[in-house]
């Protein structure tokens, strides 16, 4: 045999794995040849997609509860081991201490949001028909300009507007999202049980230690990148609720805890959040007063607010870790809002985050996340995820009396 490479063929017959029909001839500098996906695969894999676009539909109900137990999960465990890093007076805090703590700060916040939104609902409610009258004085006072014929329509249709039945709408799905909330509080506390005993799991799962290990490497990537987007995301998203709600407060607007806590809801939804954190109160505000002073105040300081937090001091902090295309992100926002309704628009960053780390960590998929991402870099998209393209050896072999490097 000499220097030159051998190149060899499938043995064909009825089981053989090479299909010479479906091939795509890639001529490469040796002159081998490689088989490209055939018809078949194609096939099975619109199959496959198809297959998982119907289940996450219809399973909608189960798994957006389960998605969101994952990710408060998640920040739960970041705050532990934020918690537990600590080292007051040169003591490491204790781990069940650090668990005591973190669980009591994530019940508190909880608990907060509930009761400023169940304290205000009856209030909100008493209030709809005077915003409804106010609203409707405004419109005839806008419509004037357009004659009395336009003027009088529009008044006859916004009689027609039923503001309250949208309240009670909006209510309705409050409930259904405090009911799926029941889920999400029955969800974490086993998650947090499990936690330890699935780390020797894997490892007894798993064929080999080094399987073991790649496997670990993994979950701990995809551990980190999303922790740390829900951990910053959260804590911008609090500052954001908070400055908002002393602009609010201090135009006098009316249920200003109430926009508040929606301002720190809606700054998890990309772009399309912020816009509807700064134009809702606007609106009410335009309602509520006589005068555009406070109006102007809380349109230009809670947009001045979501700019500076959203494009400024998040991008700081996040730096580039979580490397995704703005694009994509608009993608991901439309899909899944598309599954999941207002659910999937909140889950749908870190679901695209999570999907990104995985595909990084696979050589055969590793491409498909390097298109997801802004900039293709991948070790700053990942949680801290290393490179896992193989590289190139180099070996000898021995042929005879030749060394071929």
């Amino acid at each position: 045999m000499t220097g030159d490479a051998a190149q060899t063929k499938p043995a064909e017959g009825p089981d053989s794995a090479y299909d010479g029909a479906h091939d795509v001839a890639l001529g490469g500098a040796n002159g081998t040849r490689r088989t490209g996906p055939s018809l078949a695969y194609w096939h099975h894999l619109l199959v496959v997609l198809f297959v998982l676009l119907v289940a996450l539909y219809f399973g909608s109900g189960f798994l957006v509860p389960l998605s969101v137990a994952v990710l408060n999960f998640m920040l739960l465990t970041a705050i532990i081991d934020k918690i537990a890093n600590w080292r007051p007076g040169g003591h490491q805090v204790p781990r069940w201490l650090a668990g005591v703590l973190g669980l009591a700060a994530v019940v508190i916040g909880f608990g907060t949001i509930v009761s400023i939104l169940v304290g205000q609902a009856d209030e909100v409610a008493t209030a709809m028909p005077r915003y409804q009258a106010r609203f409707e004085q405004i419109a005839g006072q806008i419509m004037q300009l357009a004659g009395d014929d336009v003027t009088d329509r529009v008044v006859a249709e916004l009689a027609k507007l039923d503001l309250s039945g949208v309240f009670q709408v909006l209510a309705g799905n409050a409930g259904s999202m405090l009911s799926g909330l029941s889920l999400v509080l029955l969800y974490v506390p086993f998650m947090m049980v499990e936690r330890a005993p699935m780390r020797a799991k894997i490892r007894l799962a798993a064929g080999t230690p080094e399987q073991a290990d790649d496997i670990s490497r993994v979950v701990n990537s995809i551990s980190l990148g999303v922790q740390r987007y829900i951990g910053i995301k959260t804590l911008v998203s609090l500052l954001t609720g908070t400055l908002s709600y002393l602009v609010m407060k201090f135009a006098g607007l009316d249920f200003a805890e109430t926009w508040g806590v929606l301002a720190f809801a809606l700054n998890f939804i990309p772009t399309i959040g912020s816009i509807i954190g700064v134009v809702v109160p606007s609106i009410v505000a335009l309602v509520q007063f006589e005068t555009l002073g406070p109006f102007l105040m809380i349109a230009l300081g809670c947009g001045v607010i979501q700019f500076v937090i959203g494009n400024i001091l998040e991008p700081s902090l996040t730096g580039r870790s979580l490397n995704l295309s703005p694009l994509m992100v608009i993608l991901a926002l439309t899909f899944w809002s598309i599954l999941w309704g207002v659910a999937g628009a909140f889950l749908s960053v870190p679901i695209t985050v999570t999907v990104m780390i995985i595909l990084a960590n696979f050589p055969g998929t590793r491409p498909l996340a390097i298109l997801m991402s802004g900039d293709g870099n991948l070790a700053l998209g990942t949680g801290g995820a290393e490179d896992t393209t193989e590289k190139p050896t180099r070996r000898k072999v021995q042929h005879s009396d030749q060394e071929v490097d």
